[in-house]
């Protein structure tokens, strides 16, 4: 029974930690355009990075 005395406070305090985090992302705009996140995976990017291979120190052409 006495844990009871210890988790309540703590769930308050981690419920009020939650509200707060959620109205600090929508007050900075982390939720203002899901649809451009969600549909950029399908589309190649331009640039490309390059997969050539240097050869290193140790290794001979």
């Amino acid at each position: 029974m006495d844990i009871i005395y210890l988790l309540i406070p703590l769930a308050l305090v981690l419920l009020v930690v939650a509200v707060f985090a959620f109205f600090w992302a929508v007050r900075n705009d982390q939720f203002d355009d899901l649809d451009r996140e969600a549909s950029r995976i399908l589309f190649e990017e331009d640039t490309r990075i390059p997969t050539t291979k240097k050869p290193s120190d140790g290794e001979q052409n």
